[in-house]
C-alpha cells in the first residue's frame, strides 16, 4: 500500500526542515521530486537520488513571482518532465512583531508566500491535472495557527487560517474531477520558524507544557502522513486538515 512509483511530486520548500523530509518521504515511497524555492538544495538531490529517485531544482523565488509567473513555471515543468501528480506546498515564512509593531511589508511579505504562491501554483497545476484527467494530490501545510490566534504573528496567523479555508474550497471545486485537496497542521516542529521559540527558556518551558507528549516535533514526524495524502489508497480523502501535534489540539 501507499506506493508512490512512477508519480511525480512537485514540493515548494524543500530546501531543508519539514520540506526537505517531505520530499524524501515521497522518494522513499517512489515518486520522483522536482524541489521548487529560489535557492539550490544539493543535500535534498542527494538524498533523494540516493534512494534511486530523479531530482530537479526549480529555481523560483516565491516572493516576487506573480500568478503568471508561476503558470509559466508550472508549463514549462510539465513540459519538461510530464504530468505533475502531487504538489505538495510547503513553503512558508513567519514574521513575529507585537501587534502595534507590525509592518506593512512584513504582512505582505507573509501573505505573499504563506497564501498567494500557494493559491496560485495550485489554480495552475489543478487546470493541467483537470485537462489531462489526472487524479492528483495536493497537499497544503496549515498550522495549529489555522485553529489559533498566537501571540505577535498576525500575518502568519490570517495565513494558515487562510490555507484552511482555500483548502476546502479548492477540495470542493476538484472532487469531481477526481482530485483531492488536503493540510497537514504541524504542531510546535523543530524548524527555523520555531528557532526563537526554542532558544527562549520561558516560552519554551510553556509550550512543552501544553504539548501531551511533552516534546517538540522532529520533521520526519509528517513523513507518514505526507505519504499517505498523496497515495491513491487516500483517494476518498478530502477537503480535511491533519494535525500532527502531539496531542497539542486535544488539551
Amino acid at each position: 500500500m501507499f506506493s508512490l512509483k512512477g508519480k511525480v511530486a512537485l514540493i515548494t520548500g524543500a530546501r531543508r526542515g519539514l520540506g526537505q523530509s517531505a520530499a524524501v518521504a515521497l522518494a522513499r515511497a517512489g515518486a520522483d521530486v522536482i524541489g521548487l524555492g529560489p535557492n539550490p538544495m544539493p543535500e535534498t538531490a542527494s538524498a533523494v537520488r540516493a534512494l534511486g529517485r530523479s531530482f530537479t531544482y526549480a529555481e523560483v523565488d516565491l516572493q516576487s513571482s506573480s500568478a503568471a509567473d508561476l503558470s509559466a513555471c508550472v508549463d514549462t515543468l510539465w513540459q519538461r518532465h510530464g504530468p505533475i501528480d502531487i504538489l505538495a506546498n510547503n513553503a512558508g515564512i513567519i514574521r513575529r512583531a507585537d501587534l502595534s509593531d507590525y509592518g506593512e511589508a512584513e504582512w505582505r511579505d507573509v501573505m505573499t508566500v504563506n497564501l498567494d504562491s500557494l493559491f496560485w501554483l495550485s489554480q495552475s497545476v489543478a487546470r493541467r491535472m483537470v485537462a489531462e484527467g489526472i487524479k492528483g494530490r495536493i497537499i497544503n501545510t496549515a498550522s495549529l495557527l489555522s485553529f489559533q490566534g498566537g501571540i505577535r504573528v498576525p500575518a502568519y496567523t490570517a495565513s494558515k487560517h487562510a490555507v484552511a479555508g482555500v483548502t476546502k474550497a479548492m477540495a470542493n471545486e476538484l472532487a469531481p474531477h477526481g482530485i483531492t485537496v488536503n493540510a497537514i497542521a504541524p504542531g510546535y516542529m523543530e524548524t527555523d520558524n520555531t528557532k526563537a521559540l526554542r532558544d527562549d527558556p520561558q516560552r519554551n518551558a510553556e509550550i512543552l507544557a501544553r504539548i501531551p507528549m511533552g516534546k517538540w516535533g522532529a520533521p520526519g514526524a509528517l513523513d507518514s502522513s505526507y505519504v499517505y495524502l498523496a497515495a491513491e489508497e487516500s483517494g476518498y480523502v478530502t477537503g480535511t486538515l491533519l494535525t500532527v501535534d502531539g496531542g497539542w489540539m486535544a488539551r
